[in-house]
């Protein structure tokens, strides 16, 4: 997972980002906030974990299915394990 621990402070920084977010969801849910403000709150946490998602994503393409060395069979396993991770995500 070289992906992850090179932009290890990057990925924190964001996860406390979203952290931030879900908070402040939370506040605006127990006081009773506008639900147009719930609203946006909502769709700026999902677009907060889109992005995080897309940045873990793309390192994990360029490192291990892109890796050179790879058999076939190899390539294939990680495609599959992929696959099924995009599967939940994405329910």
């Amino acid at each position: 997972m070289a992906h992850t621990a090179t932009g290890k402070n990057r990925l924190i920084t964001r996860v406390r980002r979203i952290k931030g977010q879900a908070d402040a969801l939370e506040r605006a849910l127990a006081e009773e906030g506008e639900c147009l403000a719930v609203l946006q709150q909502i769709a700026a946490i999902r677009g907060a974990v889109n992005g995080l998602m897309t940045e873990v994503l793309e390192g994990h393409v360029r490192e291990h299915l892109g890796a050179e060395g790879l058999s076939p069979a190899q390539r294939q396993d990680e495609v599959d394990a992929l696959l099924g991770v995009l599967r939940s995500y994405l329910k």
